[in-house]
């Protein structure tokens, strides 16, 4: 059994609020947790003009600032750090596979912070099937972690709602004896836009049979999870937009990514890629068949 959240630090903000919000969830789990710093070494663009020992003293550094910052607020978890060197994607996602969670600092709007830059981000996303979690900054320097927590947030699709990105989303809900809001927008196919059934009445017909749908699909998870309060909402429009809307109040937005690849990568998704760009709060990405 996995008994593990793993984090990638770096030292800069990000890295250092997702080892803090990695701690919290170590907490929840009641698991320990590992601080990993990755040096791109051999033939990462900084490391040759500073040198090895000054890069591995920087290591040290990103790892004791990110360790001292978790022992403040979470005193009696168990915690470990690991000072690593080679491609920070293929590192990460070898220090993944033993844990239950990975979790990255990210800036949102493109890209995510220092040596998880552009596609190195999405390799480290995309290199492992372990859940990923990417943190921003908070608000407010020294904003303490919440003792409480209202809502957490899972975008589906109706006609391929993958168990796992389910089972994620209902089994923190419960963690955090939050309630859990379930979002899934529907759009007229191009095709049948323009076509005289396709009136006022025929989008209303759409919707209420699309929301029996969401209804049936949940039904099971309802009975798997008593506990959870689910709101779900249907909704002709932009799933993407309504979930980057809804995050601005959520402690968690739950997403999942295709584990099948192409020569252009993996596949995340429009509204994945949207939300992970945009979201204000930590968005988890569950990969699925």
């Amino acid at each position: 059994m996995k008994r593990l959240v793993t984090v990638g630090v770096d030292g800069s903000p990000e890295s250092r609020a997702a080892a803090v919000w990695g701690a919290r969830e170590a907490s929840l789990r009641e698991v320990s947790l590992r601080l990993v710093h990755v040096i791109d070494w051999p033939g990462g663009p900084a490391v040759p003009r500073l040198g090895r020992e000054t890069a591995d003293r920087w290591a040290d550094e990103a790892l004791a600032e990110a360790l001292e910052d978790v022992r403040r607020q979470y005193p009696h978890l168990e915690k470990t750090t690991r000072h690593l060197s080679g491609r920070p994607a293929a590192a990460l996602a070898v220090e993944a596979a033993d844990a239950d969670l990975l979790v990255l600092g990210s800036r949102g709007l493109g890209s995510l912070v220092a040596y998880l830059v552009g596609s190195v981000g999405m390799a480290t996303l995309v290199a492992t099937e372990t859940p990923v979690v990417l943190v921003r900054v908070a608000d407010e320097p020294g904003d303490a972690e919440p003792t409480r927590y209202d809502e957490m947030i899972v975008g589906v699709d109706i006609h391929e709602a993958p168990d796992n990105v389910l089972a994620f989303a209902f089994e923190e809900a419960i963690r955090r004896d939050c309630a859990l809001r379930v979002i899934h927008g529907w759009k007229v196919p191009p095709a049948y836009r323009g076509l005289p059934f396709i009136d006022s009445d025929g989008e209303r017909e759409v919707d209420r049979s699309v929301a029996r749908m969401l209804d049936e699909l949940l039904l099971p998870w309802r009975h798997g999870f008593p506990s959870v309060s689910v709101n779900q909402k249907a909704f002709k429009g932009s799933a993407s937009r309504r979930l980057v809307q809804a995050a601005a109040g959520a402690d968690l937005v739950v997403g999942g990514r295709h584990l099948r690849r192409s020569p252009l990568g993996a596949h995340l998704g429009p509204v994945t890629h949207a939300v992970l760009h945009h979201a204000s709060a930590p968005v988890a990405v569950s990969a699925h068949a």
